[in-house]
């Protein structure tokens, strides 16, 4: 099942099951909401128990994809992690050894935005980078899983762009602000769950820029591959459904290059995964206006 979630026109986010070019409302149980209905299904899904569309669509209706307006799969995850250096050729690129045990990181929530979203190019920033990733999504709690259940723990996957603001990323150790900022996280273009993913370490990954294939990559060459990933940091925190793990990029980003290509204003970053589908965001400037205090607009002022 592919399960994204979706707008028509000026309406409330709705949750569907997408099939070919069509997308079919999914119905949440009465007094539930329909992200109550995501988490559901992502929780069936782990379990091998995912009921077929029409058993939990009943009146929902069909709507051509088109038509709607793909929304992040999921609005704000309670952790939204990613691992970086996980690929020899990337590792390789970015002149570092390879880590001894994985490098693991977050991004913020708020930096969540939909698959075909724009991105914001930061007037505090010029060095905006990109980074295709697989992203595995949880499907059940869990703590100290073993490699060999990991798979037991995973809804689905979607592709992530772990857009990446390079100065800001490199002047500290932890990465986290440098990997932050509002819309740096695209996600999409839906959830694909397991049952429709047979090898989630055989998976084509590429990223064009402005039509450019900049990275071409497969997930065969994960350095520390999605079990070990989740045995790895479910041993420092627990895993819920809804969080996210982005697993690494492949070599190809801008920074690496000489000279560096970082993303300017208009232009488009395409990420398409083996079997997931792709994302697709343009750049576009940061507002004069953008600072605020809810309530106290801050024209032109950094906050």
């Amino acid at each position: 099942m592919r399960i994204a979630r979706f707008t028509v026109g000026d309406g409330p986010t709705k949750v569907g099951s997408v099939a070919a070019d069509t997308v079919t409302e999914l119905l949440p149980r009465p007094g539930s909401s329909p992200d109550d209905l995501l988490i559901d299904l992502l929780e069936r899904a782990a379990k091998g128990r995912l009921p077929k569309a029409d058993e939990v669509a009943r009146a929902g209706g069909d709507f051509d994809l088109g038509d709607v307006e793909l929304q992040s799969p999921i609005r704000r995850p309670g952790k939204l992690l990613a691992v970086g250096l996980n690929y020899a050729d990337h590792t390789k690129e970015s002149g570092m050894r390879r880590p001894e045990v994985p490098v693991v990181f977050t991004k913020q929530g708020t930096c969540v935005t939909g698959p075909f979203s724009p991105i914001v190019r930061p007037r505090a920033s010029s060095q905006i980078d990109y980074e295709g990733e697989l992203g595995v999504v949880i499907g059940r709690r869990c703590r100290h899983v073993p490699a060999r259940r990991a798979r037991e723990v995973v809804g689905g996957y979607l592709v992530v762009n772990d857009v990446s603001v390079r100065d800001w990323q490199l002047a500290t150790p932890t990465m986290t602000l440098g990997k932050s900022w509002d819309t740096h996280g695209p996600l999409g273009p839906w959830i694909t769950t397991t049952d429709d993913v047979p090898d989630p370490h055989d998976l084509r990954v590429r990223t064009w820029v402005c039509g450019e294939l900049r990275q071409d990559g497969s997930t065969r060459d994960l350095l520390t591959d999605v079990d070990a990933i989740i045995a790895h940091i479910s041993t420092a925190c627990t895993l819920e459904p809804g969080d996210i793990i982005a697993t690494g990029t492949p070599a190809g980003v801008g920074h690496a290059m000489s000279p560096p290509r970082y993303l300017r204003a208009g232009d488009t970053v395409r990420i398409e995964i083996e079997g997931l589908g792709s994302i697709s965001n343009t750049v576009v400037d940061e507002l004069d206006d953008a600072a605020y205090i809810e309530g106290d607009v801050l024209a032109g002022r950094s906050a």
